[in-house]
């Protein structure tokens, strides 16, 4: 070892370790020296919470509460600028004065407590209200309300988007105690399935077809489009599946497993979009399968902004404007979509198309008046995966509403007639639509869009039973009030013509998610006993639940009826 290193290591102190040598001087240059930690936070440069504002109120009181439990610099250590407390005060204690829990705040009348955001001045009401968070207290239960901002409006939100009351909607049936609930779904779940299943084969048409009128094909929203809309008196039915005699006789002679109607279908297929409650009634008689709907179901009402951020409220909800409640929407609506599609046909004996088969369900001895233009056409979808031993097929009766020449061709087009219709855009639950009586014209594409986003569920129905039915078109009609006052008059702006698909893959509509969630619950239904079976969109959640019930229900009503009648004839 050179002389050079054997100094170098001799000049090394004594000690255990290596770096430069400790030393107890707590005095640099006469001024203490403050130690402190790598792990220390980073405090305020300087803390105001204790001044007055310009207009003599308190300062910035909630910047210190925000970080009143940050440590402040060198925290970690001794600070030995603080004053030595005196000899009489030794035997004092240090009291505690981190945050505590929430018992120790002082309550008001009901429990209520009130947070306020960042830099808040004043209350809600007050000018310069920000970001205002409260917790209204009562008994049995919070409300909560983050509207904060100027002068109480249009504020800051803190929130997401649970931070609305809670709306407690009526579900379509009530649940009996007789009821066995024995499958729960959440939408969470039935939005992973997925079924591949092709085009479907046709296997019989019925009834008849007019023509579309292709004056109403001018350009949406403008004078020369307007039509008024005019009520006819036409026959036309909705006959539920265990009704259908042609579905009666394609059971008996075992072309399918499972049998629906489109209506039906359509509202199982987009369950996950769906917002109000609605039923669907389940036979199982031996290897067959028949999806119904109750009488005076909600599946044959037409719903109005259901997906609507701020939806339609109720009137025990507050809403004084009762033809604008979500139930005389619905009547409205279903109203229009039974006469629209009547009114845009030219309704002749001679040039109407008619299909291989009568009219299924059109007596001329007991009708009065003349049947409306609809074909009825019956086909089959295979449901069958890989792994089944015996082939699983559905049978649809599906819906027609009119046909139409094609212009290069002059071959026939079917199409589904449907209407949309706008009652108040100014009124609560409109959805912020536009209006469409100076905007359809300019500016179709965000109207439509608006009407994607307000009524996600009932367009994606109309788009899946076109799909369904095999439809070449989709005519989409833009109905209004006359006079947003008055629920009884509407006028016609326009027709737009959508490819069924085409629409379809605007909404970002799964079909397949569709078949697999039909599957599904196929699979749970075979596996079960013989009997009846509901299944119920929970009104409040994003659940559906599977329930078994006794083989009478729903039918008491009906059987009780001639029993009366009986009696009195004694």
């Amino acid at each position: 070892m050179s002389s050079s290193l054997l100094d170098l290591v001799a000049a090394l102190p004594t000690s255990d370790g290596w770096g430069p040598p400790v030393s107890n001087e707590t005095m640099l240059d006469g001024v203490p020296f403050a130690p402190y930690s790598k792990g220390d936070k980073l405090g305020r440069m300087a803390d105001w919470t204790e001044g007055k504002d310009r207009d003599g109120r308190p300062g910035r009181q909630q910047y210190g509460r925000n970080y009143r439990e940050q440590q402040v610099y060198g925290g970690g250590q001794n600070n030995p600028f603080a004053i030595q407390a005196a000899e009489e005060e030794a035997t004092f204690s240090v009291v505690d004065n981190t945050r505590t829990s929430a018992r120790t705040r002082g309550f008001g009348r009901g429990g209520g407590t009130v947070f306020r955001g960042r830099g808040q001045r004043g209350g809600q009401a007050q000018r310069g209200g920000r970001g205002t968070f409260q917790r209204v207290g009562g008994r049995g239960g919070q409300q909560y309300d983050n509207r904060g901002g100027r002068g109480g409006r249009g504020g800051r939100r803190f929130g997401w988007r649970d931070d609305k009351p809670q709306r407690n909607r009526d579900a379509s049936v009530a649940v009996r105690p007789d009821w066995n609930l024995l499958e729960e779904m959440d939408f969470g779940r039935l939005s992973k399935l997925n079924l591949d299943v092709g085009e479907g084969e046709d296997l019989d048409s019925y009834g008849f077809l007019y023509y579309y009128d292709r004056t109403y094909d001018k350009q949406p929203g403008a004078k020369t489009s307007e039509r008024k809309l005019n009520v006819l008196e036409r026959a036309a039915y909705n006959v539920t599946t265990s009704s259908d005699p042609i579905i009666q006789e394609l059971a008996e002679k075992d072309e399918a497993t499972v049998f629906a109607t489109d209506n039906i279908l359509s509202m199982l297929m987009c369950a996950t979009k769906s917002v109000y409650s609605w039923d669907i009634v389940i036979t199982k008689r031996g290897s067959k399968i028949f999806i119904d709907k109750r009488d005076g179901s909600n599946l044959d009402m037409v719903t109005v902004n259901e997906n609507a951020t701020d939806a339609p409220l109720e009137i025990s909800e507050g809403n004084k404007d009762s033809m604008n409640s979500p139930g005389a929407l619905m009547l409205e609506a279903t109203h229009i979509n039974n006469v629209f599609p009547l009114q845009v046909v030219l309704e002749s004996q001679t040039s109407k198309l008619s299909m291989p088969h009568e009219h299924p369900f059109y007596n001329e001895e007991e009708e009065t008046d003349p049947p409306a233009s609809k074909a009825y056409r019956y086909r089959r979808f295979d449901l069958s995966l890989e792994r089944d031993e015996e082939p699983l097929t559905l049978i649809v009766r599906t819906e027609l509403d009119a046909v139409m020449k094609n212009n290069i061709n002059g071959e026939d087009q079917f199409m589904t007639i449907k209407a949309l219709n706008e009652f108040d855009n100014k009124a609560q639950g409109s959805g912020g639509a536009l209006d469409w009586r100076t905007k359809l014209a300019s500016q179709r594409g965000a109207v439509l869009a608006t009407e994607m986003k307000n009524n996600s569920c009932k367009l994606a129905r109309w788009a899946v039973q076109s799909i369904l039915a095999k439809a070449d078109a989709m005519k989409l009609g833009f109905v209004s009030r006359a006079n947003p006052k008055n629920n009884n008059d509407h006028v016609i702006l326009g027709v737009l013509t959508n490819k069924p698909r085409d629409f379809a893959a605007q909404m970002a509509l799964n079909l397949n998610n569709g078949w697999g969630i039909v599957r599904t619950i196929v699979d749970m239904c075979l596996k079960m006993d013989d009997g009846k079976y509901i299944l119920v969109k929970d009104p409040n959640k994003s659940i559906i639940r599977l329930y078994a019930i006794p083989e009478n229900t729903f039918d008491e009503d009906v059987d009780d009826t001639p029993a009366v009648a009986e009696e009195d004839e004694e």
